[in-house]
């Protein structure tokens, strides 16, 4: 199951369980949308892999299966 950790790892913005924005690695490395395109280029700082969407939890399962409270932040070097 997904960590679905709650925010990006390199500006640390919120990333709700029901973001648009939030995109993920193989290894669930986690950063906003505009992180990706913008300063890492569509490749992974930690692993060099792409990024996909993170999926959406059902609101209805958070209960069950909460979203993490791991927050990495490791910003990009330039």
């Amino acid at each position: 199951m997904l960590e679905l950790r709650p925010t990006c790892e390199n500006c640390n913005k919120s990333l709700p369980f029901d973001s648009d924005e939030a995109m993920i690695c193989t290894f669930e490395c986690t950063f906003c949308k505009s992180c990706v395109e913008t300063i890492l280029k569509q490749v992974c700082p930690n692993c060099g892999g792409g990024f996909e969407k993170r999926p959406i939890r059902p609101k209805h399962l958070l209960e069950k299966y909460p979203v993490s409270t791991k927050v990495v932040f490791k910003p990009a070097k330039p």
